[in-house]
């Protein structure tokens, strides 16, 4: 298998509004999903994500730039990979009188998937015991599983996700969550979008964060937080005033944050106390902020009207 699930070079798409403006969706996207585990397609709604998923899977054209799956040019050659391949674009579409086995029962026959596999993935996505509920008893949670389950029924290597704890509760959130770890976990490739970046960053291994259909960081969660902000420390002292001269005449960046301040830049943090000190303003508490996906997508996108 090759290491790249998906990539795109110079991957464009423009819209003509009713009034005939052009609004350009995706610009650009260079993109690079690798083979395995859970990669978080991460940006605020109407960054693009979903059209450049919709690019991959077939379902619109795109303007310019060349897209691959497993190294094969879509949408060239997707009928040599779709059989890979499982999506949820949106939300899917069940027998509400119908049991959710019985769903994926008519769902496996008409795809040519054997019987056997209705049992192995609804307990591949927990839903073994209310298999034999209907449809619609089952909570919002439930519901998105099953439509997993049922991109599972033609052991897909790569899945795509768009959005899908779009309208849980937490619970659900962390079912979906749980779901995704443990197909990636099983070496499957799974590709999640979304704008809720604190969720992804407990599930992905890797992530791609776009403003404007543009790419503005890549890379392993680790590498992607640790390269995107500066060093912060929250302090406690008592002359704010003060303490914001001295520490902005030293270079560093200095804003408040209710009874702290939020300091960037400084190469030690004992070089806080110890500047603050020589002025006779003593520190009370001085704390690492721990940088997360959302403070470095609030950096990245900073100025861009995002």
């Amino acid at each position: 298998m090759s290491d790249v699930a998906i990539s795109t070079r110079g991957l464009r798409k423009t819209y003509r509004t009713r009034r005939g403006r052009k609004v350009v969706a995706v610009q650009g996207l260079d993109l690079e999903v690798p083979a395995g585990g859970v990669h978080g397609f991460l940006g605020p709604n109407g960054s693009g994500k979903t059209t450049s998923i919709r690019m991959l899977l077939g379902l619109i054209r795109a303007d310019a730039g060349t897209m691959t799956v497993f190294g094969r040019p879509v949408p060239a050659q997707l009928p040599e990979v779709v059989g890979r391949i499982g999506a949820i674009v949106e939300s899917p579409k069940f027998f509400p009188a119908f049991t959710g086995q019985k769903n994926l029962e008519l769902l496996a026959e008409a795809i040519g998937a054997p019987r056997a596999r209705v049992g192995e993935v609804l307990e591949q996505t927990s839903l073994g015991e209310r298999g034999k509920d209907r449809f619609r008893s089952y909570s919002l949670g439930m519901k998105q599983r099953l439509a997993i389950a049922a991109t599972l029924l033609k052991e897909p290597d790569l899945l795509i996700f768009d959005e899908p704890t779009n309208g849980l509760d937490p619970a659900g959130i962390r079912e979906i969550r749980e779901t995704m770890r443990g197909l990636g976990e099983q070496g499957k490739t799974v590709l999640v979008s979304s704008h809720i970046l604190a969720e992804v960053e407990q599930v992905a291994d890797t992530v791609s964060i776009i403003g404007h259909g543009r790419l503005l960081a890549s890379g392993t969660v680790a590498e992607v937080i640790g390269g995107g902000t500066a060093p912060t420390v929250k302090v406690a002292v008592n002359n704010h005033e003060a303490a914001t001269r001295v520490l902005t005449a030293a270079g560093m960046t200095v804003r408040a944050d209710g009874n702290y301040l939020l300091v960037e830049g400084a190469p030690d943090p004992a070089d806080v106390t110890r500047r603050l000190a020589h002025q006779e303003l003593y520190v009370s508490e001085l704390t690492p902020v721990r940088a997360d996906l959302e403070s470095v997508f609030l950096e990245l996108t900073e100025g861009e009207g995002l």
